[in-house]
C-alpha cells in the first residue's frame, strides 16, 4: 500500500478511527519525535511522529489503533490484544514491521 499524501490524510485517518474507537480527540499533532512513533495524554491529546508520513499506511493504521486504545485500555494486555486483532487482523506483522524500522 502506498505512502500518506500528507498530514491532513493521515490526521483524517486518526478522526477515521476516533470515531469507530468512541475516543474524543482534545488536540491532534504531527511532528518529529526521535525515540517514539506516537504519544497520547489522558486529556485526549495525541501526538504521531511526523516519519509515520513516509510509511506505508497499514503501518499508520496501526499506530493510529494503537495510541487510540490507550484511551480505554492503558496496557498492553490482553483486552488490548484483542482489540487490536480486532479492529486490524494480523496486527503482530505490521508491529514487527515497525520494530525493525526503529532499529
Amino acid at each position: 500500500m502506498p505512502h500518506w499524501k500528507d498530514k491532513q490524510e493521515f490526521k483524517g485517518r486518526v478522526y477515521h478511527f476516533a470515531e469507530r474507537l468512541d475516543v474524543k480527540v482534545r488536540s491532534l499533532a504531527m511532528r518529529r519525535m526521535s525515540a517514539k512513533w506516537a504519544s497520547c495524554s489522558t486529556n485526549g491529546n495525541l501526538n504521531f511522529n511526523a516519519e509515520l508520513l513516509d510509511l506505508d499506511r497499514k503501518i499508520g493504521d496501526y499506530v493510529i489503533v494503537h495510541e487510540l486504545l490507550h484511551f480505554s485500555v492503558p496496557n498492553h494486555g490482553k483486552l488490548w490484544k484483542s482489540l487490536m486483532r480486532a479492529h486490524l487482523g494480523d496486527y503482530e506483522g505490521l508491529e514487527k514491521k515497525l520494530r525493525q524500522m526503529s532499529k
